[in-house]
């Protein structure tokens, strides 16, 4: 004789959307979640006395701002003076204009401890290096026209790092007597050190040509 198959009764699942969605609302409630809010910063307030007035001018002297317009002329402008250079040509000294690289030197090395260039402080590079005085603070701001083309631009750029490259050779070969690439990772690291690279390149914007 068969058996019977018994018929599995169906579950009511009407309210599983209504059950499903309080879930959703309570988890939503209850949860925390990270959200991208930028940087919680403020700006800082305008000097009110003879102190902070010190302290925005000694932040001036230490920046270097070097800009490319559209029409692929380059600015370079610090607390001393103000340098337009038309071609490729004068940005590595051709003419009557010192080349970019040597008005870089002069503002990181400020041997006549200029007040309007970079402040110079004494640090201690050990051995043999040993207490020195560096301008610890100095910054090169580099920014370019959104058109500015990329032969000029990789012009500029090269004299900048060419600068810091003649700076650290020149260091090599006074405390260690020695080309920079024959010096040990040690002394290089010293000597980096010394003459840290510090080039702040902005986001390109639209600046125009014309001085």
């Amino acid at each position: 004789m068969a058996k019977k198959k018994r018929k599995v009764p169906s579950l009511n699942a009407s309210s599983m959307a209504d059950v499903s969605f309080l879930l959703l609302t309570f988890f939503l409630l209850v949860s925390s979640m990270d959200t991208d809010s930028g940087l919680a910063r403020r700006l800082p307030p305008p000097p009110q006395n003879e102190d902070q007035l010190e302290t925005v001018k000694v932040q001036e002297r230490n920046l270097l701002v070097v800009l490319v317009n559209s029409s692929n002329e380059t600015m370079v402008k610090s607390q001393v003076s103000t340098e337009w250079y038309q071609t490729d040509a004068e940005l590595h000294g051709r003419g009557n204009k010192p080349s970019l690289k040597d008005k870089v030197k002069e503002f990181v090395l400020n041997t006549n401890n200029n007040p309007l260039l970079p402040e110079l402080m004494e640090e201690d590079f050990g051995a043999p290096i040993g207490t020195v005085p560096v301008t610890a603070d100095h910054v090169v701001s580099l920014q370019n026209d959104a058109t500015t083309s990329y032969k000029t631009y990789i012009a500029v750029q090269n004299e900048l790092v060419r600068a810091y490259n003649e700076l650290r050779q020149e260091g090599a070969r006074k405390y260690f007597g020695s080309d920079y690439d024959n010096l040990t990772t040690d002394q290089q690291e010293q000597v980096n050190k010394l003459y840290p690279q510090r080039i702040s390149e902005a986001e390109p914007k639209n600046f125009g040509g014309g001085n």
